[in-house]
Parts: C-alpha cells; structure tokens; sequence
C-alpha cells in the first residue's frame, strides 16, 4: 500500500467511525446518484479540477449544513478536493438520502445525518458538527450559525467565514448584523442574480411541482393553483402551474409584488378568498402562518396543502390539527387531515419542503449554478477575510458562474467594443 492509499483508508476509518448514517451498505446506490449529478454539473466540475490543483482549503475544517442529497454532495466533495477535512450535517429532518450519506462517508467525509430523525437527534446532530470546530462553514437557513452564537460564543473566533443559500436564512443572518451580534464574515448566496434568478424561480417553480405531483398523482391541469407569496420563489411557482394548464391565483402582502403578479397574468386577492377557490396551495413566503385556522374554515373538501419554504411554519399545523378530529397517512408524505363538518385536507411532506422530501429538490443544471457559487464564494471569505457581518457575492464571481453556464450550452454571446465601453463611462 502506498502512502497515497495509506492516507485515503485512515481518512475513510475516520469518518465511518465518527459519522452517524443509517446503513453504510446504501452507498452503492448514492455513488450512482452522486455520478449521475456530477455528469450534469460541467461548472462544478472544473472548479473542482481547479481545487484539486490549488487545494485553496488545504488543513482546513470546514462544515456543511444542506439538505443532503446527491447535487449537495457534489458540492461536498468539490469542498473536500479543495484540501479541507469536510463535516456534513442535514438542514432539515425530512430531506436527507441516507444512500448518499452513506456514499459521502465511504468518500471520507464525516456525517450526521440520517432521514426521519427526531428534533432532538436532528439538533444533536448540529451540535456534534459544531464540537468538530469547523473553521469556515456553509449554511441554510442560518441554522449552524444560530447555534453557534446561542450555545458556542467561545468558538466564534475560531470561524473565518462562510456561506448562505437561503432567503430565510438571509432574512435571519440580517436581524442578528441589525443587532450586532454576527460575528464572522458570510457571504450571501442567495443575493446573488445566478442564484435567485435562476435557482429561486426556476429551479423551485420545477421542483415543488414535481413533489406535488410525486406525493398525490394528480393533475395541475383543470385546477386552481393558489401561490401564496411572489417573491422570485413564488414567481417560478406560479409560472409553472400556469404552464401546467392551471389557474393561478397570488396572494400577497407587498403591493409591489402583488401589482407584479396583476401584470404577469395571475389573479390576486387576500388568502382567505382564495382559500374558498384553491385545489392546491403552496407556501413560499418565509414567514409563518400564512395560511392559518380562517383559510382552513373555508377550503374546499379535498385540498391538497404544501410548502416550499424552508420552515415547516407557513402552514399553521397546530391550527389545522385543532380543526380535526383525526389524521391518517394515505399515501408516503401525504397526511390527511379529517375535520369535524366532514371536509378532508391534505397535508403534504408535514409541511416541510415538498420539493426536496417529495421529489428530488431542485434540477442538476440550475444547482450546478448555485453550488458554483458557494464554492466560490467559501474561496473568496476564506482568501479575502472580509469584517464580520453579511457581504454579496462579488459580480465578477456571479458573471463567471454565468459565462460558464453559456459556454457549457454551447452558447456565444455580443462583446462591448472599446468605443461602446467608452460610450457608457462618459456622460456626455
């Protein structure tokens, strides 16, 4: 055995030993989904032959909290070929494939994760990440960095930055900056135009449609959609229902977005009169409650709820389950919820993400965008060490990802001449 090999077996040793997985025999199965990620994701893989050759995380030990999946473990991966000793926990208790877990771990990386655990074993799991003392992180939903500044203040020093990929998280990452109180640098993905743009609109206006449609077996085309928030989310939401042949109805807060959801083609009205209408409703505010007791009074028999957001909160349970006097699993991730006048709700993924407990989460292609630019942008805060609080990704980051997305279609596009650069400085 050579020193090369030496080193893989112990590095493998390592993360069986301290990783806690439902089987390690599922891996065969997550290599194939992990190959068949990676055949489709040409950004990502030339970043990652670029970490390979300047190993830019060289003894580093950095922490991972996504939905763990076979495009995340891409990511994982490409962060491992950049030198780093990788730790992976799961963002959400209901998305986790154990298969690529397992093939995460039999790659030498070190996992918590494990799909259906409990809330307790779900935070164990954060916290057993945390006593690794990661040195820079990638985040969703802000969850490992929530935890870090409640229960470990003494290992804040220790973080040189990281990443964010969520709108929720961005949203929490904001109220502790507007406190003072984040202590390291994170780079906010999410912000970024290959992210939202793309990720946000089409990748979840596919992915949630697909969950619905694997969890239910019924059709879009005939019914009522109702979209409740038009954020870029809610925008790729409402566009695919409306491509699969429904009839989309917006609810909102904001009037700018609600006058956007007008224009767009799709009706708007407050959600207790579009609860009286829908046959499906999707949540993709990153707010709580909003669909709530007043709109479940009034829905039709046989309405099918879920959410696309990344707490399980947009859809009150507590106030459904109050409305009911029994609930029943009728199909896997489909709860119905029988009330008392006789009406039936269908709860799908219990509220958490359909897109990603349901389906597969976002398409390859579109995530090969946003993960490209967590690798980039965990390069740029660890390389840079920006001051701590919440910084944009840099638009030369955002525009490469972007040429690279084109060149890997094949696809050319206009350059400005000197005369026209020169044209846009002056303002004469």
């Amino acid at each position: 055995m050579n020193s090369k090999d030496a080193e893989e077996l112990s590095t493998l040793t390592n993360a069986l030993g301290e990783s806690r997985i439902r089987d390690i025999g599922l891996a065969p199965l997550g290599h194939q989904k992990i190959e068949w990620a990676f055949l489709h994701m040409p950004i990502l893989r030339q970043l990652m032959s670029d970490m390979e050759r300047d190993l830019p995380f060289q003894g580093m030990r950095i922490g991972v909290c996504l939905h763990i999946e076979a495009k995340t473990a891409c990511l994982a991966l490409a962060v491992q070929a950049g030198g780093a000793e990788v730790t992976i926990v799961a963002s959400n208790p209901l998305s986790t494939q154990d298969d690529v877990v397992a093939a995460l771990v039999e790659r030498g990386i070190t996992a918590f994760a494990e799909r259906g655990v409990t809330p307790a074993e779900f935070t164990d799991h954060l916290h057993r990440l945390i006593a690794k003392h990661p040195q820079a992180i990638i985040d969703d939903g802000a969850d490992l960095t929530t935890v870090l500044h409640r229960h470990y203040p003494e290992q804040l020093a220790e973080i040189v930055g990281g990443c964010e990929e969520t709108t929720t998280g961005i949203v929490r990452l904001k109220a502790m900056v507007s406190e003072g109180t984040l202590a390291y640098p994170m780079m906010a993905v999410n912000d970024a135009y290959c992210k939202h743009l793309f990720d946000n609109r089409y990748g979840t206006g596919q992915s949630a449609w697909e969950g619905v449609i694997r969890a239910t077996n019924l059709s879009i085309a005939g019914s009522v959609a109702v979209v409740v928030g038009y954020g870029f989310v809610g925008k790729g939401v409402a566009m695919r229902a409306k491509g699969l042949g429904a009839r989309v109805i917006v609810t909102e807060v904001q009037p700018i977005r609600a006058i956007e959801a007008i224009m767009d083609g799709f009706e708007v009205m407050p959600i207790v009169e579009a609860a009286r209408l829908g046959d499906f409703f999707i949540t993709v505010t990153g707010n709580r409650d909003v669909i709530a007791g007043e709109a479940f009074e009034v829905m039709k028999d046989g309405a099918v709820l879920a959410n696309a957001g990344h707490f399980d909160v947009e859809i009150c349970k507590p106030d459904l389950a109050k409305l009911a006097e029994r609930v029943e699993i009728v199909r896997p991730n489909v709860e119905a919820y029988r009330l008392r006048d006789g009406r039936t709700l269908y709860l799908l993924a219990e509220g958490r993400l359909v897109n990603l407990i349901c389906a597969d989460g976002h398409p390859v292609e579109v995530m090969d965008m946003t993960f490209s630019l967590q690798l980039l942008g965990l390069h740029h805060v660890i390389t840079n060490r920006p001051a701590p609080g919440l910084h944009s990704i840099p638009l030369d980051l955002d525009t490469r990802v972007a040429s690279m997305r084109l060149a890997a279609w094949g696809t050319a596009i206009d350059t400005l001449t000197p005369e026209q650069k020169l044209y846009q400085a002056s303002w004469e």
